[in-house]
């Protein structure tokens, strides 16, 4: 083959494919150049002018290096990999590095060998990370459970790229023995960790890096991100479904610290991916924020590449894997076409590959064990007329914490009248009947409740409402159905499974997208404020690693103080 690559690239022969009429951006020098694009087999082998044994008019449209998403949950798009494929990479995505923390916590190293068997079937090249912190924390109920031995035995084998974001961060700070037995796996096996650390800055911020972890998504302020890079981190600039930071945290790129800023989407719904799209909307939105349109390519590609060792990625030029992104320009990025390795793999908004879902092994089917519950399972008994309150904020996973004055009768809190609402996370592993109680101040519904079985990080079901019997009703339909989103309001149930460790649908994503775009409808008409996605959203509320004030199948946690909290106050 490197014989072909040569004549291909000195011209005494026809390269086996030739971009022509186009521009593309070379991300070594900023540069804007028209040429031809030569392509032998899956290389990029030189530009310039050249002549192919096939040749595709890219008609003045602009090439850039196939797009890679830094950190991603394939399971957060309710889909199966193949129908992710199918949505992401006619959006110009040809790399992601996929953290499968979801449907591990579910189903253990299964659900890991699932999505890298899963996306197989598809041309999606998919770098998939050993979850690190399987559960989160040792204050939830999780479906599985990988400690340091597990780590380290499975950090070697080949499908697992490195070790996912290390969520755990007091535990890295606090020298927790199976935390470090993690990390010095990994760095034994010689691969990247990934971090995840929220607010963590000065010497704390100096220990979690020394541990080896390079990256990080969490930046709230471009006073953070700027921190954590001068001390030698990479910066995921996220732009997902509830959690958007891009166009805050990209003013703080500058030309000097260009280089260490990449981007991802960490959690993004079918939906949002085939209304708005994966990394396209990423660029849109950093672009339209002041970030120069070659920079933001930059980072989406090269740096990407770069930080995650991915040789032969990131950029359009001599040796250069032919994965490459056709947009009609760079401010709409409206994707024309994708290759990858040399191969056209989606044109005009629509995948040329079977997107369907080929792979569902029982390992990752019927995960939901749990009893009947009653309308009494929700009663909430304070001991005062004070209590903690759980307050959520638009835009962002992390939330705060509010003191509230609440009354109660026979028992029970009375919320009528308030802004407040039951939060009740249900374990639904393991059927222990563990059932963790607050109230959430803000997201606005009325009349009913709604529940799901995606529940950062554990996914036990988590389910909100004003009515105990609604509340109930809501979980029981998610214990027929197998798992998935249920709404009960008025005494009608409206549910759509998840048929995928209770986390993704099989479906196709056209599919899924209508029915799950009805019921999202149909949680609006509840009153939920629509600043907020209203279950992805409330499935972050669950999280016990992003501050301050989170609830678990255990209770109410308090993340700051990294304890449990009294509901009282």
């Amino acid at each position: 083959m490197i014989e072909k690559w040569i004549d291909a690239a000195l011209g005494t022969k026809k390269a086996s494919l030739v971009l022509k009429n186009g521009r593309f951006v070379n991300v070594f020098t900023g540069e804007l150049i028209g040429a031809d694009i030569a392509i032998e087999g899956d290389k990029i082998v030189g530009y310039g002018s050249y002549e192919g044994q096939e040749e595709i008019d890219l008609k003045g449209k602009i090439a850039v290096p196939g797009l890679i998403d830094a950190h991603v949950h394939i399971e957060s798009s309710q889909l199966s990999p193949e129908a992710f494929a199918g949505l992401v990479m006619p959006r110009g995505t040809t790399t992601v590095i996929a953290d499968p923390h979801e449907i591990t916590n579910v189903c253990g190293i299964s659900g890991a060998q699932y999505i890298y068997k899963a996306s197989e079937n598809t041309p999606l090249e998919v770098k998939v990370m050993l979850p690190s912190c399987v559960p989160a924390t040792a204050f939830e109920t999780s479906g599985a459970v990988l400690t340091g031995a597990d780590t380290e035995k499975f950090i070697r084998e080949d499908f697992l790229f490195g070790l996912g974001e290390f969520m755990n961060y007091p535990g890295v700070l606090a020298k927790d023995p199976e935390a470090i037995k993690k990390l010095e796996g990994a760095r034994a096996a010689g691969k990247i960790i990934d971090g995840h650390a929220p607010s963590t800055g000065g010497r704390g911020l100096n220990a979690y890096i020394a541990t080896g972890i390079s990256t990080d998504h969490e930046c709230i302020r471009p006073e953070e991100a700027e921190e954590k890079i001068s001390k030698g981190m990479y910066i995921h600039l996220r732009e997902g479904s509830a959690t958007r930071n891009v166009a805050v945290n990209c003013r703080a790129v500058t030309p000097y610290n260009l280089r260490r800023f990449l981007f991802c989407t960490d959690d993004r719904h079918a939906a949002d991916l085939q209304e708005n799209g994966h990394l396209d909307n990423a660029l849109r939105v950093a672009v339209k924020a002041g970030m120069h349109p070659v920079q933001a390519v930059i980072a989406a590609t090269l740096n990407a590449a770069d930080c995650y060792h991915l040789k032969g990625k990131g950029a359009i030029a001599p040796g250069y894997d032919a994965d490459i992104a056709v947009f009609d320009d760079l401010k709409d990025f409206r994707c024309f076409m994708t290759f990858k390795g040399g191969k056209k793999v989606a044109e005009g908004g629509k995948p040329l590959f079977d997107a369907s879902c080929r792979a569902l092994p029982e390992e990752v089917k019927n995960t939901v064990h749990l009893g009947v519950l009653s309308p009494d399972s929700f009663r909430l008994k304070l001991k005062g007329s004070r209590a903690n309150v759980i307050r959520i904020l638009p835009d962002n996973v992390v939330t705060e914490r509010a003191v509230r004055t609440v009354q109660s009768e026979a028992g029970d809190v009375v919320l009528s009248g308030t802004d407040l609402l039951k939060l009740a996370v249900v374990e639904r592993h393991r059927d222990t009947g563990n059932i963790g109680l607050g109230l959430l101040e803000g997201y606005g519904l009325h009349g009913g409740a709604i529940a799901l079985t995606v529940a950062h990080d554990s996914h036990n079901v988590i389910v909100l409402g004003d009515r105990n019997a609604d509340m109930a009703a809501a979980v029981n339909e998610l214990k027929r159905i197998g798992g998935g989103m249920a709404i009960a309001a008025g005494g009608r149930i409206d549910s759509l499974p998840l048929d995928i460790a209770g986390l993704m649908s099989s479906l196709p994503a056209e599919e899924y997208v209508t029915r799950s775009q009805a019921l999202l409808s149909r949680a609006y008409a509840l009153g939920i404020d629509r600043r907020f996605d209203a279950f992805m959203s409330l499935s972050f509320l669950a999280l016990l690693v992003i501050p301050s004030l989170k609830l678990s199948d255990r209770g109410l946690f308090d993340v700051d103080q990294f304890s449990f909290c009294n509901i009282d106050a």
